[in-house]
């Protein structure tokens, strides 16, 4: 992926011409540094209540909140294309939404009934899902609020609560999104002591408090909510990078088996430090609003498809990902099936 650095003096020109392995595509194909695969990818998906349902996401082009009986189909159609795991995010109805979040403990909410649906149908894929509060409070943010301050310690044990129940409908793979000091662990100890322990646990590790969340929060139904404050009490500073380590290096010692940089395009260099400096798998989010504008010059005419998206992805390799979450994989993977990756 990346070698050692290389002599100021490596060849010359005419002697030594570049162009050469560029000038065709088995030559291109044949020397190149990154590729990128079905097994890269992890589809992101919106799961809402009803009955035979996909709503469109206005501001995510192409992206639909699915049903939880159209999730098994959904799954299969994920394990025909190669695509080894998907993620789960709940639209939660604002009736079920409260101060403190406690619908996400529930063991028959949304998520899990969602979980249930997929792992019935007994499929070779991984199921992840996120460890926050914010889907299911009524101010959108993601821990319990007192005084106007996210109290870390409180939300810490209701996180631990939410993991446990999503680990006992079938969740695979436990993804703390929240931001709390602490919360891997807790959820790492809390998990083993209740025969959990195959449970593996992709860390949000370093997640910054960005721009580019908004059409997910549309899609959640979390945008018109947050008004208590704001998320940079518990998210990373968009100017820090040092500080993205201490957090990885935190997560990492609490127990997570895997960590993620969100957003992706805008933090490609936290991808590459974190890689570099802890050699774990690594993995970045290309989030809503990276989505969103890639998506939506497509569809003006603005962009060429295939090759707008295939470089986005191929970004996220080349800074040092292992995977990356990105609502483009189903299309992404039928290019690379039709290609033969």
């Amino acid at each position: 992926m990346r070698g050692p650095r290389l002599p100021s003096q490596l060849g010359r020109y005419p002697t030594t011409r570049l162009r050469r392995l560029r000038r065709d595509d088995w030559s291109r194909r044949m020397v190149a540094e990154n590729e990128i695969g079905v097994s890269d990818l992890i589809w992101p998906i919106f799961v809402q209540e009803g009955k035979n349902k996909r709503s469109p996401v206005a501001s995510m082009p192409g992206v639909h909140r699915l049903s939880t009986d159209q999730l098994g189909k959904t799954a299969a159609m994920a394990v025909s294309l190669g695509i080894p795991a998907i993620a789960l995010f709940p639209v939660v109805e604002n009736d079920l939404k409260t101060e403190d979040g406690t619908e996400a403990i529930n063991p028959k909410n949304l998520v899990c009934r969602a979980i249930r649906e997929i792992a019935q149908e007994k499929l070779n894929i991984g199921i992840i899902c996120d460890v926050a509060l914010d889907p299911f409070t009524t101010h959108g943010h993601d821990g319990v609020i007192r005084k106007g301050y996210v109290e870390n310690d409180e939300t810490l044990k209701i996180l631990v609560q939410q993991a446990l129940v999503q680990a006992s409908a079938g969740c695979s793979v436990i993804a703390p999104s929240d931001m709390m000091d602490g919360r891997v662990g807790a959820i790492r100890a809390a998990l083993d002591n209740d025969g959990f322990d195959d449970v593996r646990i992709l860390s949000y590790a370093a997640k910054y408090a960005s721009a580019f969340y908004g059409p997910f929060r549309d899609a959640i139904g979390s945008a018109p909510n947050i008004g208590t404050g704001d998320k940079r009490t518990y998210q990373i500073d968009p100017a820090n990078s040092d500080e993205a380590l201490r957090e990885v290096s935190l997560d990492i010692n609490e127990g997570a088996d895997m960590v993620m940089v969100k957003p992706g395009l805008p933090y490609l260099d936290i991808i590459y430090r974190v890689k570099e400096t802890f050699g774990l798998p690594t993995f970045a989010y290309q989030v809503s609003g990276e989505y969103a504008m890639i998506a939506g010059a497509i569809q003006q005419g603005w962009l060429d498809d295939k090759g707008a998206i295939m470089e986005s992805l191929k970004s996220f390799k080349r800074a040092g990902a292992n995977g990356i979450l990105t609502y483009f994989s189903p299309q992404v993977a039928r290019w690379l099936q039709k290609e033969g990756k």
